[in-house]
């Protein structure tokens, strides 16, 4: 089967908490994923993350920490929404293309909408850290954070593969 979702773990892990992204789709990974999904480490490289999305899939799902204002390690599963770049203002895409690395997941999901490559169903699975300092590991609330996100991401993606193959 062709992998219809994708599964993108964005962030910096060598910035503690900014690292979630990273070491929760490497886990999921570890403990074996689901048939039709495929599983990407943006990092911080959200031009990477369009180029993957040009193979063609139906759903993606973003690994990312999330601030939210919430206490940290909240899981949440939030839906996107990707403005049309043809609504832009100029000074609005002076800015977008400024930055080429589009090192943020809401430019690369725009660039991805722009190109026509963003999957129709794009969630991203946040969590609200406690620590972006220099360092590797997560903090201990992110630590719990990555155990239910895991969970979650698990049910997320076998749900979405049963419905898109499902006729």
């Amino acid at each position: 089967m062709k992998p219809r979702v994708l599964v993108a773990g964005v962030g910096n892990d060598l910035r503690q908490d900014d690292g979630f992204g990273i070491a929760v789709v490497r886990r999921f990974s570890e403990e074996g994923v689901p048939e039709g999904v495929e599983v990407y480490e943006s990092g911080i490289a959200g031009i990477g993350l369009v180029q993957e999305l040009m193979d063609g899939y139906e759903a993606l799902v973003i690994v990312d920490a999330t601030d939210r204002g919430e206490e940290p390690g909240t899981v949440y599963l939030l839906e996107v929404e990707v403005p049309d770049p043809e609504e832009l203002t100029e000074e609005g895409r002076q800015e977008f293309l400024a930055d080429t690395h589009l090192t943020v997941p809401s430019k690369a999901l725009t660039l991805a909408r722009a190109l026509k490559v963003l999957p129709p169903r794009a969630y991203i699975l946040g969590c609200q850290p406690k620590e972006h300092e220099l360092g590797m590991g997560l903090s201990e609330p992110v630590e719990r954070g990555a155990a239910e996100a895991i969970r979650r991401l698990r049910e997320l993606t076998t749900r979405l593969v049963k419905e898109l193959v499902a006729p």
